[in-house]
């Protein structure tokens, strides 16, 4: 397995390692340290609208009836092993959850690409190839059994924070979106925006954070629903391990926001 960017608790790679070793899909119980009931994770494809294929984790929780589901959109780094137990997390919550890799319809995989290209690869995808590969994202997840059909959220991180933003506002049946410290050079596309907001923001992220007034002002402008926060002394990527700011209060805090919003947005108990 290729390395995490970062420190991450033992019993996170334990489970990881479980999962490579049979190579797919794996019932995690508790021991598992982020799940309240069981999930199964495995690797699946499908094809985007040029026929191009995606490869994508996908994590169910194992329950009696359909869930609510979540799309997870990658930092610029690529998908690295981190993303998988982020859809595992929230599978372990009650939802189906699906993280493509959006390196995949054009360079097989970001482990094709290697981690030393994979920044430059992921930053060069046009947007329209992006937004469509998540939008045959969409299409998959929201055609599989055990989804709730079109109750549907998306979370991006950093470079898919800002992504986040693109995609909801290109698809109009996303019920909920979370952008984590996502930029936004240039607002006018938000008046297409149709799901409810939340924005997450690092005290020490000027960069991005700066951004948030432009932001904020424009939703209201808009007439969208936009809340966001800035969580205090932590920097941009905190929600990733080794990061600043990563396994603080403010981490815990910025967690339980965003679990509470998906919950509302998405109905889900």
């Amino acid at each position: 397995m290729r390395s995490l960017r970062g420190n991450i608790a033992m019993p996170v790679l334990t489970a990881l390692a479980f999962v490579a070793a049979i190579g797919g899909g794996v019932a995690f119980g508790q021991h598992h340290p982020y799940m309240r009931i069981k999930t199964h994770g495995e690797w699946t494809t499908y094809k985007n609208a040029k026929g191009q294929t995606i490869r994508a984790y996908v994590a169910y929780p194992e329950r009696a009836d359909k869930a609510p589901a979540i799309i997870i959109i990658h930092e610029i780094y690529g998908m690295t092993d981190w993303e998988p137990t982020v859809a595992d997390r929230f599978a372990g919550k009650g939802y189906v959850a699906i993280a493509p890799d959006l390196l995949s319809s054009q360079y097989k995989s970001t482990d094709s690409v290697g981690a030393a290209n994979a920044t430059r690869m992921v930053s060069g995808l046009p947007d329209s190839q992006v937004v469509g590969d998540l939008n045959a994202t969409y299409d998959y997840v929201n055609g599989l059994v055990a989804t709730d059909k079109g109750n549907i959220g998306v979370i991006g991180f950093c470079w898919g924070g800002g992504t986040t933003w693109k995609f909801a506002a290109a698809n109009s049946h996303l019920k909920a979106a979370v952008a984590c410290y996502g930029p936004v050079t240039d607002t006018t596309l938000l008046h297409t925006v149709t799901a409810p907001v939340f924005g997450i923001y690092a005290e020490k992220d000027m960069r991005v954070t700066g951004m948030r007034p432009a932001i904020t002002a424009a939703m209201e402008n808009n007439h969208k629903s936009f809340v966001s926060d800035v969580y205090k002394g932590v920097s941009h990527g905190f929600l990733k391990p080794g990061r600043d700011g990563y396994g603080t209060p403010e981490y815990d805090r910025a967690m339980s926001d965003i679990d509470a919003f998906f919950a509302k947005q998405l109905q889900h108990k």
